[in-house]
Order: C-alpha cells, then structure tokens, then sequence
C-alpha cells in the first residue's frame, strides 16, 4: 500500500488492479506510479490502456480489486473537497441551466468557489444562462464541465480528456486558462489525452500507461535525457552494448531511439534528445523491450 501522509505526492499507486468480471480481464494490472504535487501530468496511452479507470479509481468513482491508491496522502472519496473531477461523459445534468449548474457548482464548493474563473469559461458571453444542458453540443457540454472543475479550485485536477470535442481556438483559450489557473494556485494535474503535442506544451511530467501497466513515470526532461535518438552508419549490430527502444532504417544507416546506459557514444553518431511525442510512440511500439522507466530505475 502506498505510504500514508505524503505531503508531496499528489498521486500514487502501488500494485493497482482493476478487474472488471463482465469484460472477464483486469483494465490496470499491478500499475505502481507516483505523481509529484505541483506539477502538470500527461496521462497517455493507447485505447484501453486504463487511463479513464485510473482516473475513476482516484476521483473515489470506484474501488481497485487488488493494491493501493492515494490521493493528496489519503485513500480516494467522491466528492473530495480538494478534488476535481473532469470524467470523460461529462456527467451533467440535462435538465439544469447553464446558470442552474454554475450555482450548483457555487453551492457544492462553499468558500472555494471561483464564481469569476467559472463565468470566464461558461458565462454569458458564451451561452444564455436560461439555456438547458441537454441542449448543448459536445463541446459546449465540455465547456462547463471543464467551468466546473476549474471553479472548484481544487489541489489535484482530475481531467479526463479535457479538450475533447472543442474546436482548434477553444482548445487554445481553455488550454491558457488552465495553465493561468495552475500558476496562480499551484494546482497538480493530471489530464488525458491523445494528442501528444498538445501535452507537450502543457506538461512538465508523464505517466504512460499501456496494457494496465506503467511504462514510463517521471519529469518529462529527465525522462528524455536518459534517451537519445541516433542516426547510426551502418546496421543494428552497431547499437550493441544499448538498450535499443525501437528503430528503423535511415538512409545507409539506422535512426534509433536508445535508453543511454553510460556506454559511449562514437564520434561519427547524429545525437539528438527525443521530443516528448518520439518517446511515447517508441515505448509503445516495443513495449517489452525493458522493464518500466520511473525516476528510481533511471537513476
């Protein structure tokens, strides 16, 4: 089980299994991480990989089979009061105005309700207060769940592909309100996505989920400098004495991407530090070639 009591950790799973008996498999299996307070996570992955179930485990929306979580040092409860909880079906109730969900929020969240941050997302200037939630788009319904979440101004943001549905200058203005957000709080999040490069921009650490398990943990820089893409003359046999993450011919040589393991590096080798894109889809590709990369195995 996770040590109780870390005022620096934000997030952290020991041993993490979920099994659902209808689906007859285990969505997260023996999934170990820990997530930093303070910082930006990207939660990345292939389709059931177990990400939207990892972020149920930790909004208290369930209960493991088998291991531990912790959320802000304790065990994970619906309706947290230092938790906000983004989920992917944006769960809103149809029937309410857009004014009626945004008082319900207030109301919620007494004394740490942002009634201003919560009308600059889903106020006036975007939809009439009198209109219902259920007759919203996809991306209108995204907006005031995501005015919900950032109104609570809560500690640990739990969001679920939080851009999803917004069209491309949506996605921008929300993106910078979120990141403001989390520079005049100090709010961790960990968010969702399947466009890397939008994460990118925004995440300062990774978490890297692929068949229920963790592949890659740790600050995003860090990660890249134990890694290297090389353009390498000649074949694979060159690359003895790496650990090689994937590659691919290039030219008369090779282009691979390496987990550096203080063996070194000819002089005649194109060196470069992966982009943070490279080294998800690497990892993802060969998925056995090492064990998970966290901050204790690379160091």
């Amino acid at each position: 089980m996770p040590h109780p009591s870390r005022p620096d950790v934000a997030l952290a799973a020991d041993g993490l299994s979920k099994k659902y008996q209808r689906r007859g498999r285990s969505v997260l299996n023996d999934c170990t991480f820990t997530i930093p307070t303070g910082v930006v996570s990207a939660l990345v992955g292939p389709n059931g990989a177990g990400k939207s179930t990892l972020l149920d485990l930790a909004a208290g929306q369930q209960r493991p089979t088998t291991g531990g979580i912790e959320v802000l040092g304790g065990p994970p409860r619906a309706g947290h009061p230092r938790v906000a909880y983004l989920a992917q079906h944006r769960p809103l109730h149809p029937r309410f105005t857009i004014a009626e969900t945004l008082r319900l929020g207030e109301r919620l969240n007494p004394g740490n309700w942002d009634t201003e941050l919560a009308h600059r997302i889903a106020g006036p200037d975007y939809f009439n207060p009198k209109g219902r939630v259920g007759d919203l788009s996809g991306g209108e319904r995204t907006r005031v769940a995501l005015a919900l979440a950032l109104g609570k101004r809560a500690d640990l943001l739990l969001l679920d592909e939080p851009m999803a549905d917004l069209d491309v200058l949506a996605r921008q203005e929300l993106m910078g309100l979120l990141m403001a957000h989390v520079t005049d709080t100090g709010a961790t999040v960990v968010m969702s996505s399947h466009i890397i490069s939008e994460l990118a921009h925004a995440c300062d650490h990774l978490l890297l989920l692929d068949e229920g398990s963790t592949r890659l943990c740790g600050d995003i820089d860090e990660l890249a400098t134990f890694h290297a893409v090389v353009t390498v003359p000649g074949g694979v046999d060159q690359l003895t004495g790496h650990t090689v993450i994937e590659s691919r011919p290039a030219g008369r040589g090779i282009s691979a991407l390496i987990r550096l393991s203080g063996a070194p590096i000819p002089g005649d080798w194109q060196v470069r530090t992966p982009s943070l894109e490279e080294l998800v889809l690497a990892h993802l590709t060969t998925p056995d070639t090492s064990l998970p990369l966290t901050k204790e195995h690379a160091a």
